[in-house]
């Protein structure tokens, strides 16, 4: 297959292989030489095949080879060109080692070890001005060449990394957008809901002992159907997808905030309950989170009033300070007896802990008592 063919395996036996036949053939022919130079001059390419495992050890003995055979060797012309001592190997594992990820230390190193055995092998040699020339280009070359290729590597990884923490972010926002839907969700449904049962169990015994009161229950019960058809219209419009390609994004209408605080009281008298609101210090505008928290904070401890508190009082208190606004509701039910927490009142507290706030919830004799202290600062 093609991808074996390329693979990078393969690849540094073809280069080792090329490595060695340009470096052993000069060696042998036309003028066969000693066979200790044969040695070195085998282990100036062989290793090559393994310097991607081991740069600085592969290229410590490359680099030695090498610098021993241009003392020992001296160089045979054909041709009129000098052809024994072309260091292909030292310039193959000048590549590696400049691309290969190393630390600081060890790349210092390499490159005091390189420059040492460069200049070993052209000064004691005394070489010419052209050696020096064309060796010296030739491993700069070798070396820029590395440093490119590390570089573009370090760039399609730096473009991963940003891709995946792009995903995460995204991933995170569709997870927050989710949860904040389903806590939406459960307070206009059981808030909602819960208002209808109640008037409808009670509708009946009012229209047949208080007839004039049974248009007043039914209007509850119509009440809080709008309320909970406009809520969740807003809630479902963000989850409707855009037209198509190039289609308007779907637009999420605004929440209720402690501006509807009336009307849902009003829902909870036309319930039964007596309702008390307290208001202290100055009011003043809020922070979009904060405001639905506090508004969605008193729906779910009505809701849980109505549904399972058996009260037939409830105190709604806000306290306005400096840099805090305390939301209290307290009622005179049997909140007391068992005090577990189901998804409203742990819908609450991530609301609160959300803002940067703090809920707590303490059981009376008799009553419940849900406060939040939310900041505005």
């Amino acid at each position: 297959m093609r991808a074996s063919i390329l693979s990078p395996s393969r690849a540094d036996v073809a280069i080792a292989a090329v490595v060695t036949v340009m470096t052993v053939t000069p060696v042998l022919v036309p003028y066969r030489q000693p066979w200790w130079a044969v040695a070195l001059a085998v282990l100036m390419s062989v290793p090559v095949l393994w310097r991607r495992r081991a740069v600085l050890p592969v290229g410590a003995v490359v680099g030695c080879a090498t610098t021993v055979l241009a003392i020992a060797v001296k160089p045979l012309p054909h041709s009129g060109v000098l052809v024994l001592l072309l260091p292909y190997g030292v310039l193959v594992c000048t590549y590696t080692f400049a691309a290969a990820d190393l630390s600081r230390a060890r790349r210092a190193g390499g490159v005091a070890g390189l420059a040492a055995g460069v200049a070993v092998s052209l000064v004691v040699p005394q070489e010419n001005l052209e050696t020096y020339r064309y060796l010296l280009t030739a491993i700069v070359a070798a070396y820029a060449l590395g440093v490119s290729a590390r570089a573009r590597r370090a760039g399609r990884e730096a473009e991963r990394e940003r891709e995946a923490r792009v995903r995460e972010e995204r991933a995170a926002a569709v997870a927050r957008e989710r949860t904040r839907i389903a806590r939406d969700m459960h307070d206009i449904v059981t808030h909602s809901v819960g208002l209808m049962v109640i008037q409808a169990e009670t509708g009946p015994l009012v229209a047949r002992d208080h007839p004039e009161k049974a248009e007043a229950v039914f209007e509850a019960i119509a009440a809080a159907g709008r309320d909970a058809i406009g809520q969740l219209r807003l809630i479902l419009g963000a989850l409707r997808g855009s037209e198509g390609p190039g289609g308007p994004a779907p637009v999420r209408g605004p929440q209720p905030g402690l501006d509807a605080l009336p009307g849902l009281l009003d829902n909870a008298r036309r319930a039964g309950l007596d309702v008390s609101a307290d208001v202290r210090g100055e009011p003043r505008r809020l922070p979009s989170d904060v405001d639905v928290a506090a508004y969605r904070i008193v729906q779910e401890a009505l809701t849980n009033t109505i549904r399972h508190a058996g009260a037939s009082t409830v105190r709604v208190g806000l306290r306005w300070s400096g840099d805090t606004l305390e939301v209290e509701v307290a009622d005179d039910g049997r909140g007391g007896r068992e005090l577990r927490e189901g998804h409203g009142m742990i819908g609450m507290r991530e609301r609160v802990t959300a803002c940067g706030g703090r809920l707590a919830v303490r059981p009376g004799n008799p009553g419940l008592t849900v406060a939040a202290t939310l900041p505005i600062g």
